[in-house]
Formats: structure tokens, C-alpha cells, sequence
């Protein structure tokens, strides 16, 4: 099991980083990058919780390096990462609704769509490349082109789609170059088992450690930078309870005005694993 191994891991060659990024030298464009006046108030009131510069050090972000984001939603790190990568010369890809997929949605279409516009400013992100990506999706890349893959909070919705974690983690594995990393943020279970599929949202850490491994990454680092021990994971409706998402009744049914929220947004977003894993040299 993960925890087994994990005091092996910190008496090792990275206990001086787990904990902390002190280690790290300052990289000034990527803190202007995070300061930038390009960045949302609603994704730059998140930053306390998402801890964006650090993660990203965490991660092993340098200039020049090409990273693709999985899934980026509404853009929380496309304003960090794309101004980043323009700045250093850098290349950002955005792995998005895979537009060949014969199954795709409208919804999907559009949010793709809408995605594009919100980041066309060339002069803000760059050019901002993208890669089909999804069940029946083709690789992102040239084998070996990558030096990151960034995915998000994305393993869960891939957990419960029969063969569809395994399939991600083989994409990504593939088009990352020797030495490339596989930056992993996760709502995490522990220390309670994760549930069947995941479908409260949390997924335990040996979980992804082992799906990982099984795709050929090895495991470098963990990092609590991302930790909440506020969240007690118990809540109605999942994970999605809690901050941002705020749910208060079953999907499908209309948001309750009697639900009390104040316990769970005292919580704030989810206890979270952050994972450094690297495909081998």
C-alpha cells in the first residue's frame, strides 16, 4: 500500500522536497504569470486553496518546456500556464473535447468552442495549441514531445468509465518524453478507503499510485501543499458539497434554498493529493 512506502520515499533522495518547494529557485516570470492582471478575480480567489506557484514548482515547471493540460475546464491554470509559456518560450496545449469522437456531445462542441474564444488573445496566452482528447481520442502528440502533462481533479470522472483511466494514462505516457512528469492533483479518500468507483468524487492514493505504475510512471514525489485536514469527507453530496461546486441537492434535482451550507464552506475545496510522477530515462 502507498502508505507502506511513503516513510521509504521521504528518508530517500526526496525528503527535502515533500514537505516544501524552499529547495527551488525563484522563477519570477512564473510568479508574474500568477500575479498577472490576465487571471479571472474567480479563479485568482481560489488560489489559497489551490496553491498555484508552489504546486507548479512542485511539479518541476521550467520556461521553455511544453505542457499539456488535460481537461482544463474554465481556465484556472490556462491564465497561469499559457502567459507562462508564451513569456519563456515556452508551449501550452490544451487537451480538449475530442471534436472525432462520433459520440460527442453539442454541449461538448460548444464548450470547446467557447474555451477557444475566451483564450484567443495571442498577445495575452500565445498560441495556445489543442489536442482532441476522450474515450476514442488519437495521441496528443508526437510520441516523446511533452515534458509535462498537467490533469486536475480528472481522475475521479475517468475512474467510474470502464478502461478509460487506464486509456488516459497510457496517452500520457506516451506522448511524454524520458524524464517528462505526470503532474497529478486528485481529491483525495484517505484515510478512509476510497468507495466503489469513486463515486463520491475521492479516490484513495495507492489507487492512482498503482494505476500510474501500471502505465509505466514511476512515483517521485508527494507533496501536502494541497492538503485540507478540515474535510471530513462525509458529505451528502460528495465531493461537489463542498467548494466551488456548492451542490445541495441530487444532480438532476433543483438546488435546495433550505440546505445548510455553512458547515461545509467553513471546510472550503477538498483535502487533495498532490503527485509528482516521472516516465523513466
Amino acid at each position: 500500500m502507498f502508505h507502506d512506502k511513503f516513510p521509504a520515499l521521504i528518508a530517500g533522495a526526496l525528503g527535502a522536497l515533500i514537505l516544501g518547494t524552499a529547495a527551488h529557485a525563484e522563477d519570477t516570470a512564473l510568479r508574474e504569470a500568477v500575479a498577472g492582471p490576465q487571471r479571472s478575480e474567480a479563479h485568482q480567489a481560489r488560489d489559497a486553496a489551490r496553491n498555484p506557484y508552489d504546486s507548479l514548482v512542485f511539479w518541476g515547471l521550467q520556461p521553455g518546456q511544453t505542457v499539456i493540460e488535460i481537461s482544463p475546464g474554465s481556465g484556472y491554470w490556462t491564465e497561469i500556464l499559457a502567459p507562462y509559456a508564451k513569456a519563456t518560450d515556452g508551449s501550452y496545449v490544451a487537451g480538449v473535447t475530442d471534436l472525432n469522437d462520433p459520440n460527442v456531445s453539442e454541449a461538448g462542441r460548444r464548450g470547446r468552442e467557447a474555451f477557444a474564444t475566451k483564450y484567443a488573445d495571442a498577445a495575452v496566452f500565445g498560441d495556445i495549441k489543442y489536442a482532441g482528447f476522450g474515450a476514442v481520442s488519437g495521441p496528443l502528440g508526437e510520441p516523446g514531445s511533452a515534458d509535462m502533462v498537467l490533469t486536475a481533479r480528472n481522475l475521479h470522472n475517468w475512474y467510474w468509465r470502464e478502461g478509460m483511466l487506464d486509456k488516459a494514462l497510457a496517452d500520457f505516457y506516451a506522448v511524454l518524453k524520458p524524464g517528462g512528469v505526470l503532474a497529478v492533483e486528485e481529491h483525495r479518500s484517505d484515510p478512509r478507503p476510497q468507495v466503489e468507483g469513486a463515486r463520491d468524487g475521492y479516490m484513495a492514493t495507492d489507487v492512482v499510485v498503482a494505476a500510474a505504475e501500471k502505465a509505466g510512471f514511476k512515483l517521485a514525489e508527494a507533496s501536502e501543499i494541497n492538503a485540507n485536514p478540515k474535510d471530513t469527507k462525509d458529505h451528502p453530496f460528495g465531493v461537489w458539497t463542498l467548494p466551488p461546486v456548492r451542490q445541495s441537492a441530487a444532480r438532476g434535482e433543483t438546488a435546495s434554498p433550505d440546505f445548510d451550507r455553512a458547515k461545509y464552506d467553513a471546510i472550503g475545496e477538498s483535502d487533495r493529493m498532490t503527485l509528482r510522477f516521472v516516465k523513466p530515462s
